[in-house]
């Protein structure tokens, strides 16, 4: 005879006998009989109620967001530029000290649009007619000013000049060491873009030669090379073209062309140069632009070795942009990326807590004096409506306030196409250059790359460690400090990309230049004297999901150097996050909610934040079914075994005629007939409508398990034994089933019976319901009355 106590814990116990006992919690070793001693429980750990979802690696991405398609974030004028003067052909970066150039443009160019405006597109617009450029030349007593007709471009040295970057060393002479290190020597700048510009060592050239800047040998680099890459030169400029295939490796086959991203490339490729004259330049070419394809190409970047990404790219964030967020956790890497050229939004991967977001500027030069700058109209910039406030984005930044999530931009340069800067382009099958006025944050980015690896060489030459993730620096040690934050940076207090509340700016961080754009001379002494921070914590964002009515547990994952303490924010009542970092909530309500937990560094001082989505599942009512015996003409009941949090109504379905079910879910049959019958429970909870069902297989003939039994007395605290007969001639054995058994009730076999026993009875009605199922698969379920009344 076997006895099966259905509880959260089953022991299976074989006898050597016709019989098997299976005892639950309740009974914590094996025995025929109830002498058994019990030996001491083993006590694990407790389990996490909750079910935690993340994403990891780039096959993890939802399919519509692996292939969405990510745009390159650049501008030009719609006008090609004269050529430049040779002004700067002497290397002593003449150009400096005048105007900018001046140029008008057609009429029939200026309605289109500058955004990922290409040569070849505007070619296809432009009518080939001289007379409409106008040029104007001369000093004035005022710079000229851009306007919807009109283009001012910057060369290298104006740029230079007007942010405050120490002129280049002469043509031709040899950099001393400080020079080297102002010109980013010994450090790599990864561009990732997509696609192949197949002319872009040919542009850099044209660009080197008329702006007098150092040349860059071409260097390639094997498919086989070992990564990481081997320490860049500490004299001279190395530029590198690879392609990354999609799982984060390299390809032998370059991509196909585009002339959105051949633009892109060209202008990300010469302006970090001009930034930093003799950093080593890795293009990295995607073999298209969706998003799966430039998070491996930013995996290769990673796996070659410290350095600065440089992105000039973006899609609208979503829910899904935490769970790539690995991507930017490079050793030793600094990550930056546009804001985007539409205005107000926030785009990925600026929003990374990461990376460093780079808006744009409209300049104002006139080759002496100080620069003047607006926010310009078409800078990305806004508040996330998914990533937590990092630790950096505090109240004692000037200007922030209190923000609910991440805010971008972080810091800003010259984007407006129309204030722009001079790119070289060659068409596909052309062996001259045009040039162009190359604008966008895409513009902007590639530059504060340059500035980067400028501030990390010359922190290298000062026998201190790179930069990596800027951000705690920029905000904490720079713009919370008065005089630092005004000697390092120009703040914007003027310019607006939109109508909301924060798309204007003002005085201190906005969204749309963020701190501000460098005073570079400063700001890289700045860079080269601090030290750098420990790391904020790091919160890992998850999603988690349970079910309404059962205890919620989850533990917050945190990667932090020292201890740290933990709050909740947006959390729903009864739920709370103890020192240890575990979430609890003892009924949870159903629903969708989204908390916040930020973790405070208990040495540091230093906080992050992450946001996890709770998603708590209304729970259908739990219907056990299972098999009913029974004998003609003797009234058959049994209960409908269910669990719900709410009240519920029952109902039958295939039920025999006479077969009926209560409202307490009770199921009875006054006059069985004998047969095979298949009936189906459903139960309703009456608040949220959902239901559950379950199957039994009602059989009704002549045998079968016969269960002797009267109801069962008791008096509170005092032991109370007994035992109920079995018999089933022919059957080899019996399974018995009890369940609704009061906690610290034991079970046990003897002979033909079952014995039970329970030591300290507790006041209190009850309903012991027993099933026995024989070998042939015949069984018999009764309910006996357990009544406990006081002394």
């Amino acid at each position: 005879m076997k006895i099966v106590l259905p509880h959260s814990q089953i022991q299976v116990c074989r006898l050597p006998i016709a019989a098997a006992v299976v005892a639950s919690a309740l009974v914590s070793g094996c025995g025929g009989g109830s002498g058994s001693e019990a030996s001491a429980p083993q006590t694990a750990a407790p389990l996490a109620s909750a079910s935690t979802s993340l994403q990891m690696d780039l096959a993890a991405l939802p399919a519509d967001i692996a292939t969405k398609t990510v745009e390159p974030a650049f501008h030009l004028a719609p006008t090609p530029i004269d050529e430049p003067g040779g002004a700067d052909q002497a290397g002593d970066g003449a150009s400096a000290q005048v105007y900018p150039h001046y140029q008008s443009v057609p009429s029939e160019l200026r309605a289109l649009s500058s955004r990922n405006l290409t040569p070849q597109a505007i070619a296809a617009f432009r009518r080939v007619q001289s007379s409409g450029i106008q040029y104007v030349q001369g000093a004035t007593d005022v710079a000229p000013m851009a306007t919807s007709s009109s283009v001012v471009t910057y060369t290298p040295a104006q740029i230079r000049a007007a942010y405050g970057m120490p002129a280049l060393p002469t043509a031709g002479s040899t950099p001393t060491a400080t020079q080297a290190a102002q010109m980013g020597a010994g450090q790599t700048i990864y561009i990732v873009a997509a696609y192949h510009d197949p002319n872009v060592a040919a542009e850099l050239a044209a660009f080197n030669a008329k702006f007098a800047l150092p040349a860059c040998t071409s260097k390639a680099i094997a498919t086989t090379a070992g990564l990481p890459l081997g320490t860049a030169s500490s004299s001279a400029c190395e530029f590198s073209v690879v392609y990354a295939n999609t799982s984060g490796g390299m390809s032998g086959t370059p991509p196909g062309y585009n002339s959105n991203w051949a633009t892109e490339i060209a202008l990300d490729v010469q302006w970090v140069h001009a930034t930093a004259p003799l950093a080593r330049i890795v293009l990295i070419e995607a073999p298209d632009a969706t998003t799966n394809s430039l998070l491996a190409a930013i995996k290769l970047a990673n796996a070659m070795g410290p350095g600065i990404v440089s992105m000039s790219f973006g899609s609208n964030e979503g829910s899904w942009t935490a769970s790539v967020d690995s991507a930017f956790s490079g050793s030793n890497m600094t990550y930056l990326a546009a804001t985007g050229d539409s205005g107000v939004g926030v785009s990925w991967p600026a929003v990374s807590t990461k990376v460093l977001a780079v808006g744009g500027t409209s300049l104002r030069y006139s080759g002496s004096g100080a620069r003047s700058e607006v926010s310009w109209s078409g800078t990305g910039g806004g508040t996330s409506a998914y990533t937590a406030v990092p630790g950096y984005q505090t109240t004692s930044v000037p200007g922030l306030g209190s923000v609910s999530r991440r805010t971008v931009a972080d810091v800003a340069f010259n984007a407006d196409p129309t204030t722009g800067q001079y790119v070289a382009i060659l068409s596909p099958g052309s062996s001259t250059a045009s040039w162009f006025s190359a604008g966008g944050t895409s513009l902007a980015t590639p530059q504060w790359a340059g500035l980067i690896a400028v501030a990390n060489a010359s922190r290298i030459s000062a026998s201190k460690s790179v930069l990596g993730l800027p951000h705690s620096i920029l905000y904490t040690q720079i713009a919370t400090v008065p005089g630092s934050y005004a000697a390092s940076f120009a703040d914007i207090t003027q310019g607006t990309n939109g109508s909301c509340v924060t798309c204007s700016a003002h005085t201190g961080y906005d969204t749309l230049s963020g701190l501000g754009t460098p005073n570079v001379g400063n700001l890289i002494t700045q860079l080269t004297s601090t030290t750098n921070l420990p790391s904020a914590p790091t919160v890992t964002p998850a999603s988690i999901s349970g079910s309404a009515g059962t205890p919620l547990t989850f533990t917050v994952a945190v990667n932090a150097a020292n201890a740290v303490s933990y709050a909740l924010s947006g959390a729903p009542s009864g739920m709370s996050i103890s020192t240890s970092g575990v979430v609890s909530w003892a009924s949870p309500v159903a629903g969708s909610y989204t908390v916040t937990v930020t973790a405070t560094d208990k040495t540091s001082g230093l906080s992050g934040q992450g946001i996890y989505t709770i998603t708590i599942a209304a729970k259908a009512p739990l219907v056990t079914g299972g098999t009913i015996t029974g004998k003609p003409n003797v009234a058959l009941s049994f209960p409908v075994v269910v669990t719900s949090l709410n009240p519920v109504s029952y109902s039958l379905s295939g039920a025999p005629s006479g077969m009926a079910i209560s409202s307490s879910g009770v199921v009875s049959w006054q006059q069985p007939v004998v047969g095979s019958y298949t009936v189906i429970a459903t139960v309703k909870d009456s608040k949220t409508g959902l239901t559950g069902q379950a199957s039994y297989s009602i059989q009704i003939s002549s045998g079968g398990p016969v269960i002797t039994a009267t109801p069962i007395k008791g008096l509170a605290g005092q032991k109370l034994t007994g035992s109920i007969a079995f018999s089933d001639p022919g059957a080899s054995y019996v399974t018995i089933t009890v369940s609704n058994a009061p906690l610290g009730m034991q079970f046990s076999i003897s002979g033909q019976t079952l014995q039970y026993v329970w030591l300290f009875p507790v006041t209190g009605s009850y309903s012991l319901s027993l099933r026995a199922i024989d070998s042939a698969g015949l069984s018999t379920q009764v309910s006996i009355p357990l009544t406990v009344t006081a002394k």
